[in-house]
């Protein structure tokens, strides 16, 4: 991939993957890059000031491997560093290099999965904690209500290999007791972190049936695709030899190990040393 102007596409961690698999899925021709800061996750109790010095430095690297356009596919550095880096990093960088989120994809189209107009969120603190969600489904669907719920043992449960095992179904039940209680007309959830589809099958088990649980990955997958066909002068500087590449700041063989349950094939990752 010598020479190639590839898609990156970055996670504070493994989460990230859910969303990468359902983008070359759906793409499968353009080549990639992914990047996980394990080393420095999880970022999701971080300060806003720390999540955006991480990221920049992440994205900076993405830049330096030719990528012209990144995927922040971690909520948490969308709700926390996204719009800092788009409105005053990027210019000073390249005005030519875009960087996109998960969070306004979401936002988009969520509204549309709800009859009773009342949503629960589930993500890390700094997401929760952020209000990006309320803010953005607000300015989509100002009619739905939607109810936040912070799940802080979730992604260590799943960083640890944890999630299928019987130990999680205690935090599982746990935080979707208090969000189902505090808002029982809730009829959509939506799990608005990337780690969270690994849980899936469990989340299920503690919702009642009525309750659809939507995850991000196919929504945006198929945004990206939307944004290509837009914005043609991109597309066309992207290079198509349907090449993956990954990547780690820490131990490449937890990476392999663990990234291949979430990408859903065999992983081979690289270390890189963040400057």
């Amino acid at each position: 991939m010598d020479n190639s102007r590839p898609i990156g596409i970055f996670d504070s961690g493994y989460g990230g993957l859910t969303v990468f698999k359902s983008i070359v899925a759906k793409m499968p021709h353009y080549d990639y890059v992914y990047l996980g800061d394990n080393a420095r996750a999880p970022y999701g109790n971080r300060s806003f000031e720390t999540v955006h010095e991480y990221t920049l430095q992440c994205v900076k690297w993405f830049f330096e491997m030719g990528c012209p356009l990144v995927i922040l596919a971690c909520n948490t550095a969308s709700a926390k560093a996204l719009r800092t880096i788009q409105q005053q990093d990027l210019p000073d960088i390249d005005p030519a290099k875009r960087v996109l989120g998960v969070i306004r994809p979401t936002a988009e189209i969520i509204g549309d999965y709800t009859k009773t107009r009342s949503i629960g969120v589930l993500g890390t603190r700094g997401t929760v904690t952020s209000g990006s969600y309320e803010i953005e489904i607000n300015k989509f669907f100002p009619d739905v209500k939607v109810h936040s719920m912070g799940c802080p043992m979730w992604v260590p449960l799943i960083e640890n290999g944890e999630y299928a095992s019987i130990g999680a179904d205690y935090f599982v039940e746990k935080y979707l007791d208090e969000l189902m209680t505090s808002a029982p007309d809730i009829d959509t959830i939506l799990l608005a972190c990337t780690h969270y589809p690994l849980l899936m099958d469990k989340i299920r088990k503690f919702l009642p049936a009525h309750v659809q649980v939507v995850a991000q990955g196919g929504i945006v997958a198929d945004s990206l695709s939307t944004y290509l066909d837009k914005h043609t002068e991109m597309e066309q500087r992207l290079t198509k030899s349907s090449g993956v590449r990954f990547f780690t700041t820490d131990d490449t063989s937890d990476f392999d190990r663990h990234g291949s349950a979430f990408f859903g094939r065999n992983v081979q990752s690289e270390k890189v040393h963040l400057k």
